[in-house]
């Protein structure tokens, strides 16, 4: 059974940089932070590195802690990820364009990527732009009536053997992956917190980026239109 802690930890992997950091749950206060740079030439991932870079901070992590790191949030740089765009639309008939009604295009595109993608994992859903009888929004136009209306729809996919074998290493420290982010994807959503790529991402799972269809298969009080979505289709 799944222990619920005051603390998250998130994982940076790149070819030439691996980074931990532990924050705060409630505050992003950064409780621990580490990080070591590979001068490799390739661009692929070294797992005996990440390996060792484990074994040495889970230990440090737990022990100034107190506690077990049970689960984790990878950020990850690679050129493993995919990218796919789609555009789906709907007539409305002149009626009011209601949540029922987006959610029924996000799935029809989520069910369309997902035939699209073939062996590749979807990390990130994010609603680029709505356009409604011509007219371009940037966010949800609430209780407003249309004839016609579409959504621009990315989809940032990543290659499930790759995930696999993260995964299996991640397992001999009994460590699960909460969800996977981009890095790319992550440093495009500017805030004041853009520099601390760890706390960016975390506020993204939280549902910084309303556009942003969360895939996060868990249920909290606080949850979003979004967030409801996704654990209802999943």
């Amino acid at each position: 059974m799944d222990v619920d802690t005051n603390f998250e930890t998130c994982l940076f992997l790149s070819s030439h940089k691996l980074a931990i950091g532990v924050y705060d749950k409630q505050s992003l206060k950064k409780l621990f932070y580490n990080e070591i740079h590979n001068n490799q030439n390739s661009s692929q991932l070294n797992h005996e590195s990440l390996n060792n870079f484990l074994e040495k901070n889970i230990f440090d992590v737990e022990k100034g802690l107190k506690d077990f790191v049970e689960n984790i949030y990878l950020i990850i740089e690679s050129d493993k990820f995919l990218t796919i765009k789609i555009s789906i639309k709907k007539n409305n008939y002149g009626d009011k364009i209601t949540r029922d009604k987006l959610i029924h295009l996000l799935n029809e595109a989520k069910i369309s990527c997902k035939k699209t993608i073939g062996d590749s994992r979807i990390t990130h859903m994010v609603i680029d732009n709505y356009l409604i009888d011509g007219k371009n929004y940037s966010l949800f136009p609430k209780d407003l009536k249309c004839d016609l209306f579409s959504i621009d729809l990315r989809f940032i996919c990543l290659e499930k053997e790759y995930i696999q074998n993260l995964e299996n290493v991640l397992k001999k420290y009994q460590i699960s992956i909460n969800h996977i982010l981009n890095a790319e994807y992550v440093k495009s959503i500017k805030n004041e917190d853009q520099d601390d790529l760890f706390k960016m991402s975390l506020k993204i799972i939280d549902g910084y980026n309303e556009n942003e269809v969360l895939i996060i298969p868990k249920l909290n009080n606080n949850q979003g239109f979004f967030e409801r979505f996704f654990n209802f289709f999943s």
